[in-house]
């Protein structure tokens, strides 16, 4: 079985390490596939269209380029990829992130392996100004899991799908659910996740598929549908709660039209895995990360023991000594520890 992939990228901005994301493509081991960039009407669009459609013309790939008439934002662009995309499966890549070598051959691989897949969750790596300056590896499972249909996996993926690059999805399906309930959210794809997996099956690799740039300055914020709820280049306590707020949101209306029990074991997994919610807004004034700390809460977050050990431990220890540790154990394992008993599958 061939499996066609449309490698799609949303573009705004950072058109300095677009060139970077395009070789890492074009240096994978799998020929059916094609690169799909839309240009989401930025102030780097000039320099984005000439990387883009110079890429193209050195027929080191097929490249297709688009520009939106207007600024659709992250979410809309998302869906205005899988309308112009013509794979079967579509892969979506982060703007400044790379590919891992192999990736595409592995996603084709699993998906040709296992029945009825719809959504493919990846392991990534996150890198400091160049993928040999590696700083965690994201591995949810030591081995390939297979995911059924259903409440559990959908509990299982949803979180684990924040980070976009290297996520994929059975375009078709993609399109038919496609709304625009969720737009200014930035979490499009975790929307994708659960009403896709809702009714086909899912499938994790555990070979590295993409590697997440650390320090990139966040440019949402700037469409109509995400002015008020993010500040373009700020990480703000509020866009964060927003962001969290979202996410629940997201996973309470699946639940009620796909008739599926997931938001309480969601809440739960996030709670479970909130370190990173809490380190992203740390470095905040005392009192402004002790509301912050208050509001995550009056979410939810609260029910989880572990939720307060993280809260203890940034405010004790501070979130460079925090993040060491997190980062030692997860090199001694090899893998993210399973916290809560999630659902882990069925061994592929």
């Amino acid at each position: 079985m061939t499996v066609n992939i449309s490698v799609c990228i949303p573009a705004y901005n950072r058109s300095g390490v677009l060139s970077a994301l395009l070789d890492s493509i074009a240096a994978q081991d799998y020929d059916d596939y094609e690169i799909v960039i839309c240009e989401d009407l930025s102030p780097e669009r000039q320099a984005i269209a000439a990387i883009a459609n110079g890429f193209a013309a050195s027929n080191r790939a097929r490249v297709r380029y688009f520009e939106n008439e207007q600024n659709l934002g992250y979410d809309r662009n998302l869906r205005r990829l899988l309308d112009v995309a013509e794979g079967t499966y579509c892969l979506y890549m982060g703007n400044d992130d790379l590919l891992a070598p192999g990736a595409l051959r592995c996603i084709a691989s699993a998906i040709a392996r296992h029945d009825d897949i719809g959504v493919v969750l990846r392991s990534y790596s996150s890198f400091d100004d160049h993928p040999d300056n590696l700083t965690q590896t994201f591995r949810y499972f030591p081995t390939e899991r297979f995911f059924p249909a259903g409440a559990d996996s959908i509990g299982t993926v949803f979180r684990r799908s924040v980070v976009i690059s290297g996520m994929t999805f059975h375009r078709a399906l993609a399109r038919e659910l496609a709304t625009d309930q969720f737009d200014g959210s930035l979490l499009y794809q975790l929307y994708l996740v659960a009403r896709i997996l809702s009714r086909k099956n899912g499938v994790f690799v555990p070979q590295i598929i993409s590697f997440y740039r650390n320090g990139g300055i966040p440019d949402f914020g700037n469409a109509e549908s995400e002015r008020g709820k993010f500040v373009p280049r700020q990480h703000t306590p509020e866009s964060s709660l927003h962001f969290m707020r979202e996410m629940l949101r997201i996973a309470e209306y699946v639940q009620r039209v796909d008739n599926v029990a997931i938001k309480d074991p969601i809440l739960l997994d996030i709670a479970n895995y909130s370190y990173p919610v809490l380190s992203i807004q740390a470095d905040k004034p005392l009192g402004t990360f002790l509301r912050y700390i208050r509001d995550l809460q009056r979410l939810g977050f609260g029910r989880s023991p572990l939720f307060h050990l993280y809260c203890l431990s940034l405010l004790l220890l501070g979130d460079r000594r925090s993040n060491a540790i997190i980062g030692f154990i997860k090199r001694r394992l090899g893998y993210t520890p399973r916290i809560g008993g999630i659902y882990d599958g069925r061994s592929a």
